[in-house]
């Protein structure tokens, strides 16, 4: 990697950096004339053009200069979370969805081993998630349809590996029921989900096994098995694993004040939920990686423009 873990320049003159270099690599449109060019050369592609098509991020002209520092910032205080997060993303392309899951927990399970994580883990205070009362998951069903609500209203619905396998626990019995409902997946209280519990997060002592359990408990996974028949409905906060898993059902909603946001990469991880995989294959590796190296909350107005969800709900 050496000292350049991020390479920014003109997108039309581009030249692709040395072969072997592990970089995060910006194309930059600064007059937002959307060249033509090749998208594979690049991790990030940014236009003042606006509302400009995938995979360009459109950026206000007064902001740009601003914005690219921001983003090469991000990247060298994260380099290795960042190039491990680019070429995941780009290598997950190319394989199947679930066998790109295993990909993205194994590095995932390396980061949380590594320094970039270990400085996050050190200057956060680990708090608790104020507990549910009832179950975690609650199940109704109506005729052949079943509706799952997370039910931790007071902690946020934050995915904690007790709520995780009390999902993957009920979308699995939804998976072996012989009559193939169809099910919607929601949130109880005034978001959706925030994501993974913070103060869970590191608590495994054994990261090979802890990815031999995220996989074989990969909400996601059991989501995109489900194809057609799975459905999502989205208010509030979407954070981390909170978007990471609903974006892999085939049919997503969201209210109009719903926003997401994909913090992971400021605690030196990437997602670990799947949302290389569910994320990207909706909105493009190069809208994802946008969205990881800014953090920035996007609105259920641009994800439906993006293709992270396919209509607001009144």
């Amino acid at each position: 990697m050496g000292d350049v873990p991020v390479v920014i320049g003109d997108a039309q003159s581009w030249q692709p950096p040395v072969p072997g270099l592990q970089a995060v690599c910006i194309g930059v449109d600064a007059a937002g004339a959307l060249p033509a060019l090749n998208p594979a050369h690049f991790d990030v592609l940014v236009t003042t053009a606006v509302d400009a098509p995938a995979p360009w991020v459109s950026i206000a002209p007064a902001q740009l200069e601003t914005h690219l520092h921001d983003l090469a910032a991000a990247v060298r205080d994260r380099p290795v979370a960042a190039t491990i997060l680019c070429r995941v993303l780009k290598t997950a392309q190319a394989l199947p969805f679930e066998a790109a899951l295993d990909m993205e927990s194994l590095a995932y399970s390396a980061l949380l081993g590594g320094e970039e994580f270990a400085r996050w883990r050190r200057a956060t205070p680990a708090q608790p998630v104020p507990q549910s009362d009832g179950p975690l998951v609650l199940v109704d069903r109506e005729a052949d349809h079943i509706t799952l609500t997370l039910n931790n209203p007071a902690g946020q619905n934050a995915m904690t590996a007790a709520m995780r396998d009390a999902l993957h626990e009920a979308l699995a019995a939804v998976l072996d029921d012989p009559t193939m409902p169809c099910v919607t997946l929601r949130g109880a209280g005034r978001c959706f989900s925030t994501g993974g519990a913070l103060g869970e997060f590191g608590s495994a002592t054994d990261l090979a096994q802890a990815h031999v359990v995220r996989t074989l408990r990969s909400c996601a996974a059991l989501l995109a098995r489900l194809g057609d028949r799975a459905s999502v409905q989205l208010h509030g906060a979407c954070v981390g694993s909170g978007l990471e898993v609903p974006a892999a059902a085939a049919h997503r909603s969201a209210t109009r004040e719903a926003w997401f946001q994909l913090p992971e990469l400021r605690m030196g991880l990437i997602p670990g939920a799947g949302g290389t995989v569910s994320v990207a294959r909706a909105i493009g590796r190069h809208r994802t990686t946008w969205l990881l190296l800014t953090g920035k909350r996007i609105s259920a107005r641009q994800s439906l423009g993006w293709g992270l969800i396919h209509k607001i709900m009144p």
